[in-house]
């Protein structure tokens, strides 16, 4: 037996000595490494490596569902409206010797209908009169924002730097700064929170109105090319405290004087300045912060939250030739140009009554001195003066967040423009018919509107 298990240990090992010999002759086969995805904590949450870079991404976005009510002006119209909003967020930083290198873009996809259509700067408490029914005919696009931040740069589309309180509460709008637009800016940082920035900002390509016309009783007058973009200041700080910014903007504009008694172009310029502060209130509750904020514009309304035309209620209407327009500028019949000041206050105030249920407040008052009349304000009888509205919006609401990142809420907005002269009312179709055809006069008039929304962030 001895003899046997010699002669087997002794061919296993042979045949181990062979085979191993045979391998070492095969070339060598290595796994290739696992390219794992890595969590990256620099930028906070929800950022992780893209394989193989030092490049860390974050995907998120929103999904929004609307539904709001309000009173209609017409039997062409829907007393109700409904909103789907799709958002998708794309967020690649990278740490360089220079700082971070940033690139960001936000992409939206809007499908609305019925009382959503014919609002006025974007208040849903506004539907004017004569505005036809909207059936949610198609699907909106719109790239928010698109921009790269490389050290102090910021290039591309960015909120405005004049911004402050860009409607960062509630549903609705507010006569406030709020544009996100083509700039390019430099930013420096002077420690302790404390910032300064300079931008060269396009207004023509933001999403609210930055630019508005000129208008002339007598000829047509109008905006020409302009020979640069708005040139905006800023100084910024954050704290723990809060924030709170100073910040200023420089317009220019061409305008055509062209009439029968006149016919020139003449540069002008207009500015605005604005002051704000973001004040946190812990003592209150974990999350609370007050808002306040107070703007003045020269020829620059846009700069306030103004354009397109003002009203509310039967002062306003769909039809164009009635409109009661904003403009940064009037001209007369001898070719004077006149600029349209006005300002504005803001508040804004959240308060956490639980850490999932909580309340925003906010509203504000502005008031043009327009120092131009229309010709759709004309009533017979009575000399044209301008109107110069006085305006208010108060809107609150109670938002519910039973998971982080849900929103289920319920918001009431009322608005009241008071006007320096009653002008003939809009009727549902959109016309101002006279006295005579059973016309009436308005001078101040309200609009009201409720909506619910369910939101969920991602």
């Amino acid at each position: 037996m001895k003899l046997v298990k010699s002669l087997l240990l002794g061919s296993a090992a042979g045949f181990a000595a062979v085979a191993g010999a045979q391998a070492a002759d095969l070339p060598s086969r290595k796994a290739a490494p696992v390219e794992y995805v890595r969590v990256c904590s620099a930028y906070g949450a929800g950022f992780f490596y893209i394989p193989g870079t030092e490049t860390c991404l974050r995907v998120g976005g929103r999904v929004r569902a609307e539904y709001t009510v309000g009173t209609r002006y017409g039997e062409g119209q829907d007393a109700y409206g409904t909103r789907s909003r799709g958002r998708l967020n794309v967020d690649a930083r990278t740490a360089t010797a220079y700082g971070t290198l940033r690139t960001f873009f936000r992409y939206e996809l809007t499908v609305s209908s019925g009382f959503y259509s014919g609002t006025t700067n974007g208040n849903q408490g506004i539907i004017a009169p004569g505005t036809g029914r909207n059936v949610a005919s198609g699907t909106a696009s719109n790239l928010d924002l698109a921009f790269v931040q490389f050290g102090p740069i910021t290039a591309g589309r960015a909120q405005s730097f004049f911004d402050f309180y860009a409607n960062d509460f509630g549903f609705s709008t507010l006569r406030t700064a709020d544009a996100r637009l083509n700039l390019l800016a430099y930013t420096a940082t002077f420690g302790s929170g404390f910032s300064a920035t300079v931008s060269l900002e396009d207004r023509n390509t933001g999403t609210g109105t930055r630019e508005n016309g000129v208008v002339s009783p007598l000829g047509a007058s109008a905006v020409l090319g302009q020979d640069f973009p708005d040139v905006v200041a800023s100084l910024r700080v954050d704290q723990g405290w809060g924030s709170a910014q100073l910040s200023g903007a420089i317009t220019q504009r061409n305008i055509s004087n062209t009439g029968p008694l006149f016919n020139a172009s003449k540069d002008e310029m207009g500015f605005a300045i604005q002051g704000g502060v973001k004040i946190n209130l812990p003592m209150l509750a974990a999350g609370d912060q007050l808002f306040l904020q107070a703007a003045y514009a020269d020829g620059a309304l846009g700069y306030l939250g103004w354009g397109g035309q003002f009203g509310a209620g039967r002062q306003t209407t769909s039809v164009a030739g009635n409109q009661l327009i904003v403009a940064d500028y009037g001209v007369s019949a001898f070719g004077n140009t006149k600029s349209a000041t006005g300002w504005s206050i803001v508040a804004a105030f959240r308060h956490f009554w639980t850490p999932q249920l909580r309340t925003e407040i906010y509203g504000s008052y502005s008031e043009l001195s327009l120092g131009y009349t229309l010709a759709s304000q004309a009533v017979p009888g009575v000399v044209s003066r301008p109107l110069d509205p006085k305006e208010m919006i108060l809107a609150g609401n109670l938002i519910w967040s039973p998971v982080s990142g849900l929103d289920i809420g319920l918001e009431v907005v009322y608005t009241r423009t008071e006007l320096k002269q009653a002008v003939l009312a809009a009727n549902n179709a959109g016309a101002r018919p006279v006295l005579a055809a059973g016309g009436r006069l308005v001078k101040s008039d309200d609009a009201v509107a409720a909506r619910f929304r369910i939101q969920r962030d991602f």
